[in-house]
């Protein structure tokens, strides 16, 4: 008797992966292409006219071109003052025996997570005219109540140094980074055929870390440049307005919409031009790293000078750590915020008046949460479905997705925050006025970075377990689900994270899109500082601290990742 085998009869399967991952596609689109097609539609429009007027009145009005030089002086100011500094504290961090460099360099981090606008009102606090405490020392070590100010923070150079301080872990995360890269071997064979210290790091250490430096000035420039809250707080009461605060007042009543998209189009194209030479310098191949296994970076030396190397570099996290966090924890619990705290002033008023008088905070806190989780979530499944549709070259046109997902880092803020206004106020897609809209927001801007970081993980992950589960009948869908995603676990909720954080802290779109009933946590703090009330504005900020650092030692405990980077708002 012969026996015949029989394969068991395949059910025929519904396979929804193209539809999907074509859907994905769309919504990137419609994240990005739709708000910058309107916004450069109403650059050229004046009630549904072509002009070119727009661009001409921001041209030849010095109402528009004073805070352009003025954006350019600010920026340009910043990248070298975060050059100069951050440029040694990454070589003493990285290349010598300084002690506690591990510490400082957590240290780095928290001026990195901290939002600038925050570190803006802190400054305020501390450095105002008439009442920061430090003039207040200042003038109680003269013993002379009617002395000048020792700082005033309400100008330009005061504007200057607060962007500074939260501009400058830029350059030195790159800086620093570079320079742990560089292998011992090659200081170590300089220094065999009788090259000095200075002579080698002349030679060999300056020029491989020098494209990082240049890389680092690029994006301490477009951080200065896009910033928004700091210039807000400080350079609208000093009497003069930065492009990103111009723009934002052409919507205040009545709104000047066709102005504000005109006005955000230099802004953007500068950025990606800017991006596009940061591009250029990292990608360089002028000097080159060749061969195998590199030994670890020979540290130098610094004898007794170390001492004065780690007093340099806590002189340098006094500005956007030290200082700012006592100024913020003093005003939280002083009954007057610019007065130090003592046993006759203390007081819980603050706290006490933000939780259970102030009625914006619980449906500030409330949008705040919902926002973070919704963005996180939505943000990350669209970074994984993006990410591994490029990464496996999955459908037809892969390169135009990774270019979309990757554009908005090339979109300011303030920007992308004009632009959704104009596509989201009419008909069909009425969002204006909803949390929605900042949904969208939030998730276009931290897309980016997601996109990069999943990308990255999906390419250290082999193919052959997708090819096995596709032979044995799993959709593609499926094989990322149950196979890919589970791999990825460690980088998909530090992409998660990442967003939360991101969202927590984000002023700059978020501005021009609240209402009344979609106000966050950073919009509420922006209004509170308008009214003055700087102890309520404190405790605020020290909530968005605590919520912002318990996230990034999370993400920090998990293996792989460093010190998170994170958009400026």
């Amino acid at each position: 008797m012969t026996v015949t085998a029989v394969a068991p009869a395949r059910r025929a399967r519904l396979d929804l992966s193209w539809p999907v991952l074509i859907g994905f596609a769309l919504i990137l689109c419609a994240l990005i292409v739709l708000p910058m097609s309107w916004l450069v539609y109403f650059s050229v429009t004046d009630k549904g006219h072509f002009t070119l007027a727009n661009f001409v009145k921001l041209a030849t009005d010095p109402t528009f071109i004073d805070p352009l030089v003025t954006t350019v002086i600010l920026a340009t100011s910043s990248a070298v003052i975060c050059c100069a500094v951050a440029a040694p504290m990454g070589w003493l961090i990285a290349r010598t025996d300084m002690p506690l460099r591990r510490t400082i360099r957590a240290l780095v981090t928290a001026s990195f997570v901290t939002p600038p606008f925050l570190g803006a009102i802190a400054w305020e606090l501390l450095a105002a005219p008439n009442s920061g405490l430090l003039n207040q020392a200042w003038r109680a070590l003269l013993r002379d109540p009617q002395a000048e100010p020792l700082f005033d923070i309400y100008t330009l150079p005061g504007l200057i140094f607060v962007v500074s301080c939260y501009t400058f872990p830029y350059v030195f995360v790159l800086v620093a980074n570079a320079l742990d890269r560089i292998p011992g071997d090659l200081e170590d064979a300089s220094s065999i055929l009788g090259g000095r210290t200075w002579t080698t790091a002349r030679r060999v250490t300056i020029p491989l870390a020098l494209p990082a430096l240049l890389a680092g000035a690029l994006v301490a420039f477009l951080q200065a440049m896009t910033l928004f809250g700091s210039p807000a707080i400080l350079a609208i009461p000093a009497g003069f307005h930065t492009m990103t605060t111009k723009i934002w007042s052409l919507f205040q009543y009545p709104p000047k919409l066709e102005l504000a998209a005109a006005a955000s189009l230099p802004l953007l194209v500068l950025t990606v031009l800017l991006l596009r030479a940061e591009h250029m310098i990292l990608g360089r191949r002028s000097y080159a790293l060749v061969g195998g296994r590199q030994s670890d970076p020979r540290l130098v030396r610094l004898g007794a000078w170390k001492w004065a190397a780690l007093g340099f570099a806590f002189l340098v996290l006094l500005n956007p750590v030290f200082l700012p966090y006592g100024a913020l924890l003093n005003a939280a619990f002083s009954r007057v915020a610019t007065q130090i705290v003592s046993f006759g002033n203390f007081t819980l008023r603050n706290i006490e008046f933000v939780f259970f008088e102030l009625s914006a905070t619980k449906l500030a806190v409330r949008n705040t949460l919902i926002l973070g989780v919704s963005s996180a979530t939505v943000g990350t499944l669209i970074a994984v479905v993006i990410s591994y549709v490029t990464a496996r070259k999955a459908i037809a046109g892969w390169r135009a997705l990774a270019f979309l997902a990757t554009a908005p880092i090339a979109v300011p803020g303030i920007v992308l925050g004009v632009g959704l206004f104009l596509s989201y106020t009419r008909p069909p897609f009425v969002l204006y006025g909803t949390l929605w809209i900042l949904l969208v927001a939030f998730v276009t801007i931290a897309l980016p970075a997601a996109y990069q970081q999943l990308q990255a993980a999906f390419r250290s992950v082999s193919v052959d377990l997708e090819e096995a589960s596709r032979i044995l009948g799993a959709t593609r869908l499926q094989a990322l689900a149950h196979i890919t995603a589970p791999l990825l676990r460690t980088s998909v909720i530090a992409t998660w994270c990442f967003i939360f954080v991101g969202v927590i802290r984000e002023l700059s779109a978020a501005i021009i899109l609240f209402t009344s009933e979609t106000k966050v946590i950073s919009v509420l703090i922006f209004d509170l500082n308008e009214s003055g009330d700087l102890g309520a504005i404190a405790v605020l900020g020290l909530i968005m601290l605590v919520i912002t650092f318990a996230v990034v030692i999370a993400i920090n405990r998990i293996p792989g990742f460093g010190a998170i980077r994170l958009r400026n708002a």
